[in-house]
């Protein structure tokens, strides 16, 4: 299996806005109402949304490819662009999916690798992420990627308010 990331550009809006849906709504719609959740996507997967996004020069995307075929995405943030924290000497894992036939593999890892290297060329000390506190297989996965708790905070799928662990490590292995 050939792995292969790379950063996303404006030309890759569609495909961006393709992956963020479908790994979103494959990942949290069977536990969420359908209003609330419908809603959720429409404005934050909007092209608008995604454009403004790709065009922050303090938030970076990138397609995970695995045999040429797009497997995956990662977006970190810093500085302003970070959604909670927003500590300087951070960068934040705002999203990080694998598509469901290519879970399993590894390819978390490689994203969580890949943020490492960002943040490490940022010259940032820590990375920190928010992940929902009923997402078990995710927080079992960054346990093992070296970040702890460290926090909470609402987010919300609507008006629905749920709530995320924040979790952080440092740039350095464990």
């Amino acid at each position: 299996m050939g792995v292969r990331i790379r950063r996303c550009e404006l030309a890759d809006l569609d495909a961006l806005r393709n992956i963020a849906f479908r790994t979103f709504d494959d990942a949290f719609r069977r536990l969420n109402d359908t209003a609330s959740f419908n809603e959720y996507l429409n404005i934050s997967f909007s092209r608008a949304k995604l454009e403004s996004e790709l065009k922050n020069p303090n938030s970076t995307f990138f397609f995970l490819y695995s045999d040429d075929l797009l497997a995956g995405y990662l977006k970190v943030n810093r500085g302003d662009a970070q959604t909670d924290v927003k500590d300087p000497a951070a960068l934040e894992i705002e999203r990080i999916y694998v598509t469901r036939d290519f879970q399993g593999l590894g390819l978390g890892r490689a994203l969580i690798d890949k943020a490492l290297e960002a943040a490490l060329a940022a010259k940032k000390k820590t990375v920190w992420l928010g992940v929902w506190e009923k997402n078990e297989n995710a927080i079992a996965f960054y346990k093992k990627m070296g970040f702890s708790k460290t926090g909470t905070h609402d987010f919300y799928i609507g008006r629905k308010r749920q709530t995320d662990f924040i979790m952080r490590r440092n740039t350095a292995l464990p």
